[in-house]
């Protein structure tokens, strides 16, 4: 089955510029093609992943990913889908988060400048020539059309810088670069990016007269159309020590009945008919569909060892089992509760709380545990005499267990 075909079956592909041609190309080519990470954070998160797993099919099925870097795009910001400007990062800020990301991509494909390429486009972008560049590159973009775009329309309304307003004739600009450097054909990228990338496919084909294409995939949503990949404590990351394997999990465990098959087809590699079997479950069983689903992400994320792990803390918990030792655990210092601490503030401190009115309401719906407990006071405090073997396990809700260890 042509990778195309593949991509398409599993639910990934929205938008594509010329769909024979790509598939005949794809068929016929080892193709290089890129997917842009800004880096504006430390860590890849869900969200960026599957476009990671995009990659991954491509290059097994023989294709050469360039990973690109945006280090020099992330000094601008991509107004896409943002109603405000993005905050300012310092040059050291973002070469650090790239080095981080491309470390993390490499964990997942092959960038040996062969199978794949790493890239980074501040290794053009930094010193253009602003004349030089308006005159070769600025020409060939319509400022009527580019207003017309959507990734422009949120911010019109609520102001559009002259910086951001580069953006897409920067990332345009990353695609002919590529294409010239390395024989480029394809940019790939989130649904979000249809305008940058038909930005691109244009600006290739008027400047050089190549013939590229672009193609746009969905973003990880809910059925109800909601971003998923967000949690209470923020997005659901892939650097362990930002969000642990348990953690991950528990995420993918808890997901919507109605979204999990389109989570197993996207997010993991079992076969389509298994994916079709298991989001055709119905009642208790599709909590079943749902483990499998946590279990196979996390291994493909964290390895074989860490999804174990996470699943058996999960059947500990889940069955009454207590304290386990996959559980995310925080440590605190034995003499704060020697006089006693209020619960609640010890949970806002480990970010279980937004804040303490948010836990009274809980108490009051029976929906905060100590040690299995309920707790009906609001202003219960933790003593020493609430840990065994300096342990004790808090509970908010259903879903979300956090063990505090004393030190």
């Amino acid at each position: 089955m042509n990778v195309y075909e593949v991509l398409k079956e599993r639910g990934f592909i929205e938008q594509i510029t010329h769909e024979e041609e790509v598939i005949k190309l794809l068929n016929d080519e080892k193709v290089k093609f890129y997917i842009g990470f800004d880096p504006t954070a430390d860590s890849l998160h869900v969200g960026h992943f599957i476009q990671v797993i995009v990659m991954m099919h491509m290059q097994r099925a023989g294709h050469i990913p360039i990973a690109l870097i945006g280090g020099g795009t992330a000094k601008v910001g991509d107004p896409s889908g943002k109603t405000d400007m993005r905050k300012m990062l310092t040059n050291e800020t973002i070469e650090s988060n790239g080095e981080r990301m491309l470390n993390q991509m490499r964990k997942y494909i092959t960038l040996d400048g062969e199978k794949g390429i790493p890239a980074n486009n501040a290794d053009w972008l930094d010193n253009l020539n602003y004349v030089s560049f308006l005159r070769e590159i600025g020409s060939k973009f319509n400022v009527n059309r580019m207003l017309a775009a959507e990734c422009f329309k949120q911010r019109m309304e609520t102001g559009l810088s002259f910086l951001e307003f580069n953006y897409m004739i920067m990332q345009g600009y990353d695609f002919l670069e590529l294409n010239r450097r390395y024989d480029c054909k394809m940019q790939l990228g989130g649904n979000d990016q249809w305008s940058n990338i038909i930005a691109g496919v244009n600006l290739c084909r008027k400047a050089d007269q190549k013939e590229v294409y672009g193609l746009t995939f969905k973003l990880l949503t809910t059925s109800a159309g909601i971003k998923m990949g967000k949690t209470e404590k923020g997005a659901v990351w892939i650097d362990p020590e930002k969000t642990s394997p348990y953690e991950m999990f528990q995420y993918f465990r808890n997901v919507d009945d109605a979204d999990v098959e389109n989570c197993l087809a996207l997010l993991t590699f079992l076969p389509m008919d298994e994916v079709r079997r298991l989001g055709a479950l119905e009642g208790a069983e599709i909590n079943k569909a749902k483990e499998i689903l946590a279990f196979e992400f996390t291994k493909l994320v964290h390895g074989e060892e860490e999804a174990n792990k996470a699943l058996e803390a999960t059947k500990a918990l889940f069955a009454g089992g207590g304290a386990s030792a996959n559980v995310p655990t925080s440590e605190m210092d034995k003499a704060l509760f020697e006089e006693g601490k209020e619960l609640l503030e010890v949970m806002v401190e480990l970010g279980l709380l937004k804040s303490k009115g948010e836990g009274k309401r809980l108490v009051k719906q029976n929906g905060i545990s100590l040690n299995d407990k309920k707790v009906q006071d609001p202003f219960f405090k933790m003593t020493l005499a609430d840990f065994e073997d300096n342990k004790a396990m808090i509970k908010k809700g259903k879903k979300v267990y956090h063990q505090v260890e004393l030190v």
